[in-house]
């Protein structure tokens, strides 16, 4: 007995490990990238555009500029996280963390070689449109969380101001003397930004990550890869709400899943159940909405899931309503190969070697934020 529950054990680590392998150095470099997005797109800048308000133009802006980024969900955690909390609305932060692991010219290639021409153009249409629906959708009924990331910088700030008032009015009454502040350097600047990217966004970020990832694995372990591909493979029994579950509980990346599911339309099961499978496995997985609900809000996380879930549904149906019957799935082997190896080109593949290195520090990250967690309880008994 305590051998099976200890090689069941051994098998959630395994397949947690083997996740954060495929994530991790993309992890790290969304770390690089939001330090400087922190640092040179401060909060006042980011509120004149239209990224730092309600307009549509916001939306649409993040929603491009992701459909061309060729990143896994967890990779642009930070990246979404970073861009909220300078300034950001809700609505296109989270239409960028739609938008960039559902969609890129990568996974668009290998749809148009694997899956035909007709699920690939529908494929790229919802690639867009999904985001922009999401975006606008989340900025019309957000409540408090519509602008949480600059609203706590104000107050911050604001209290600061105050505080430093009133101890300046209790020594002195004299008029202050406006200091004069030299402008950080463009190089100050970049070692601020990786600063506070990899001494606070990190260890918070990793601490859902690789929690949100162990849960992955024990779910991949729980309900086998065996039972989820003999499931897709039965046209007549996979639902499209069934897939729209089992996707968001497995760690889909739109690129690596597209040649699994051509795989199963070829066996038989129904194209809008490609679609559905490549927008909720994509678009969403557990690390991202747990960091939703825990650094922008339950309420965010909810609406952001359950926008997906329909939008991914209603697609689904409509190209089963539009292909079917009379589909024909892409069975051209030539073409496939030459497909496959073209985006094979495109890929940016990291060594494994670079792959262990990240996860790691990953892993390095969370268990410092696990001890930060204990040893706050810790003081907060001992004050008591």
């Amino acid at each position: 007995m305590l051998a099976e529950f200890g090689g069941f054990l051994e098998k959630i680590i395994v397949s947690t490990w083997n996740m954060l392998n495929s994530s991790s150095p993309w992890i790290i470099f969304s770390f690089l990238v939001a330090g400087l997005l922190h640092e040179f797109l401060k909060p006042e800048k980011i509120q004149k555009t239209a990224i730092g308000s309600g307009k549509i133009s916001g939306v649409f802006w993040t929603t491009i500029s992701g459909m061309f980024i060729p990143i896994c969900s967890c990779g642009t955690i930070p990246l979404g996280i970073s861009m909220y909390y300078s300034g950001a609305y809700l609505g296109p932060t989270l239409a960028f963390m739609t938008s960039t692991p559902m969609i890129n010219p990568i996974a668009l290639l290998l749809a148009y070689g694997l899956l035909g021409k007709e699920i690939a153009t529908i494929y790229l249409i919802t690639g867009f449109v999904a985001p922009m629906v999401i975006g606008m959708i989340a900025n019309k009924f957000a409540g408090n969380e519509l602008h949480i990331g600059l609203r706590n910088k104000e107050i911050k700030q604001t209290t600061l101001e105050t505080d430093e008032d009133e101890e300046d009015d209790s020594v002195s009454p004299e008029p202050l003397i406006q200091l004069e502040f030299e402008e950080p350097g463009f190089w100050d600047k970049i070692k601020s930004g990786m600063r506070w990217s990899f001494t606070e966004l990190s260890v918070t970020i990793c601490k859902y990550t690789v929690s949100g990832m162990l849960i992955a694995g024990l779910i991949f372990n729980v309900v086998p890869q065996s039972f989820i591909q003999d499931y897709l493979g039965q046209p007549g029994v996979v639902s499209l709400l069934g897939i729209t579950v089992i996707a968001a509980l497995m760690y889909v990346c739109a690129v690596g899943h597209i040649p699994f599911i051509a795989a199963l339309v070829a066996s038989g099961a129904a194209p809008g159940v490609a679609i559905t499978f490549l927008m909720a496995g994509a678009g969403t997985n557990i690390p991202e909405l747990l960091t939703i609900s825990k650094m922008i809000g339950k309420r965010a996380m909810i609406m952001y899931f359950a926008m997906v879930v329909i939008i991914s549904n209603i697609v689904g149906y409509l190209t089963n309503r539009l292909l079917m019957p009379g589909f024909t799935p892409v069975l051209d082997y030539n073409q496939t190969q030459h497909t496959i190896s073209y985006a094979n080109k495109m890929i940016i593949s990291f060594p494994d070697w670079a792959q262990h290195i990240s996860s790691v520090i990953l892993i390095c990250y969370a268990i410092y934020a696990l001890y930060k967690y204990i040893k706050g309880k810790t003081t907060n008994k001992a004050a008591v």
